[in-house]
């Protein structure tokens, strides 16, 4: 995924499904360095940041 799309979809109010190492997560904020804090969909709603490449749209 590349910044541009995750701006999309963080203004988006539609349900987009995103992953990240196969699982699905909520992104919370996107980064100007490129990085997104993300959070898992489910009880767990621990948040960190990694590279919005490593973001996958399903």
């Amino acid at each position: 995924m590349d910044v541009k799309r995750a701006k999309q979809i963080l203004s988006s109010s539609a349900d987009i499904k995103v992953t990240y190492n196969d699982q699905s997560v909520w992104i919370d904020g996107v980064n100007e360095d490129g990085t997104v804090t993300i959070h898992s969909r489910g009880p767990l709603e621990e948040r960190t940041t990694v590279d919005v490449a490593d973001l996958q749209e399903k």
